[in-house]
């Protein structure tokens, strides 16, 4: 039987939109946060508690939180109570209300959008795996494209026992794949449910579609919609912000939010990439339904899980993000980041543009993010990224048998033709062998 307080969630999802509750796994509909217990009982303490608070798990001392000095001494910009207290499960109140600031002004199309606070994840894998138990029941399909991060495997794979469905990222004309979209979600007519993977700045290739593409992708989740397909559709903003040429400068969240009752759209962010603080592990997660009702049972769904497997996110990190979005040098800094990965990302376009190398392979479109892929014409991608690697000391990535990525997000611009140019012995060396 289910508990009493999930029962309460799933009947405010049903009432509002039976639609949505239909998305929901099994543990989705069987998850719920506790409103009772030592979370509500520290809570209720924390206001009532004036003489002795004897609820909370961890150690004060002198009013304050318990620290060791040889941590405080390198930290001591922050008050002990933002740094050594647990976070709540949703994270940081007034981190939460400044990413949301922050989205709907990055994201002009979000500002009349009925949506959810943003929950704090430990970083975007976490969010994806949070998708993952909500709404990924053993043989749902999951779409994304062929040219992808390998780590949805195992989080809808591995981990779910999804259906994994893909299509080709690319058309001939190298444009995205929208009809490749579209067919792969009309073609769970029979299952009545998907879960769709969008994500742009995409890894490995460093696409991000134009306004024309976008408008085809939101015009086929809706399609779907209107033929019975209940969709979840995930926005893996993880490079979001990172456009350097013609191409959306939003998130197709912001055209998902309210598309079709059949819709509901899971934005995934967070400042790891955006604001380049990658081991600080802070992510987001946000719902947009036109039912408060929906909103609240996600976000105490969203809650349950975290509680159940990582308690809270780490508060010192939420703190760190927090004071630099809250800080006047914030935009500054970051314009200037960004001014150097646009010239990175230029820079290889001119050298792969210049016809040195035209011999030996093609590239994939990129037009953003922090990658692109080569397409080799005649060796192995496999054999190739192991030969630069031991022969001249080259790291890249092989994806399938002739595609190479390379990270321009972690060479100097002035390396970057010398990169370029050993990639390019290495395959003259294979050619040669």
């Amino acid at each position: 039987m289910l508990n009493s307080l999930a029962e309460q969630l799933n009947e405010g999802v049903k009432s509002s939109n039976p639609h949505v509750y239909d998305m929901l796994s099994t543990l989705g509909k069987e998850i719920y946060f506790p409103k009772e217990g030592i979370l509500s009982q520290s809570a209720e303490a924390s206001g009532h508690a004036k003489k002795y608070n004897a609820t909370i798990g961890i150690a004060t001392e002198g009013g304050i939180p318990m620290h060791l000095d040889v941590i405080q001494s390198k930290l001591s910009a922050f008050q002990p109570k933002d740094l050594y207290p647990y976070a709540p499960p949703a994270g940081k109140p007034e981190l939460r209300t400044a990413w949301l600031t922050k989205m709907k002004e990055e994201n002009p199309s979000l500002r009349e959008k009925s949506l959810s606070s943003p929950i704090v994840t430990n970083a975007l894998t976490h969010g994806l795996s949070v998708v993952a138990d909500l709404f990924v029941n053993e043989g749902d399909a999951v779409i994304y494209p062929d040219k992808n991060w390998e780590n949805y495997e195992l989080t809808f794979g591995i981990r779910r026992h999804a259906e994994i469905v893909n299509y080709p990222l690319f058309t001939d004309e190298m444009t995205f794949n929208s009809q490749g979209l579209r067919d792969a979600l009309l073609a769970q007519k029979d299952k009545g449910k998907a879960v769709v993977i969008l994500n742009f700045p995409n890894n490995p290739t460093g696409y991000t579609p134009g306004l024309k593409e976008g408008n085809e992708i939101v015009a086929a989740v809706k399609e779907a919609a209107e033929a019975g397909i209940n969709v979840v559709v995930v926005t893996d903003d993880a490079y979001f912000g990172l456009f350097f040429e013609d191409s959306l400068k939003e998130s197709l969240f912001g055209k998902l939010a309210d598309l079709h009752p059949r819709v509901l759209a899971v934005k995934v962010d967070g400042a790891t990439k955006e604001e380049f603080v990658w081991g600080f592990r802070v992510g987001f997660i946000t719902y947009a339904s036109d039912s408060k009702e929906v909103l609240h049972a996600l976000e105490q769904k969203t809650l349950g899980i975290i509680r159940a497997t990582i308690s809270s996110g780490a508060h010192p990190s939420q703190t760190f993000v927090l004071e630099a979005l809250k800080s006047p040098e914030f935009h500054a800094q970051k314009e200037e980041k960004f001014q150097i990965m646009k010239g990175r990302a230029n820079k290889v376009k001119t050298l792969l543009d210049s016809g040195k190398y035209k011999d030996v392979w093609e590239y994939y479109p990129f037009n953003s993010g922090y990658f692109m892929c080569l397409k080799l014409k005649d060796v192995s991608a496999e054999e190739l990224r192991t030969h630069i690697l031991h022969q001249y000391g080259v790291g890249t990535i092989a994806l399938g048998e002739h595609d190479l990525r390379v990270a321009f997000s972690c060479i100097e611009e002035e390396y970057l033709e010398e990169l370029f140019d050993l990639v390019y012995k290495g395959i003259h060396d294979l050619q040669n062998k």
